[in-house]
């Protein structure tokens, strides 16, 4: 089914509902919208900080502790 299908169907189905169904599900096309750009913002994040240099630090930091360091080894 073509998007403009649905579209058409859709209008059409709304065009039925009664005044406060209609509300009911303009509300709630509103929030999947939210819920679409709060995802693709957290994604734009997580990418910015993936692809970011601020702990590439971490990466390269040496190792400080060894195996002898420890008190007690767990087997």
């Amino acid at each position: 089914m073509t998007r403009e299908i649905l579209l058409q169907r859709t209008i059409e189905s709304l065009s039925k509902l009664p005044d406060q169904k209609m509300r009911e599900v303009s509300e709630f096309a509103e929030f999947l919208l939210h819920k679409m750009e709060d995802r693709i913002l957290t994604d734009g994040i997580q990418n910015l900080t993936v692809e970011s240099n601020s702990y590439k630090f971490l990466l390269e930091e040496e190792e400080i502790y060894t195996v002898n360091d420890l008190k007690e080894v767990y087997k």
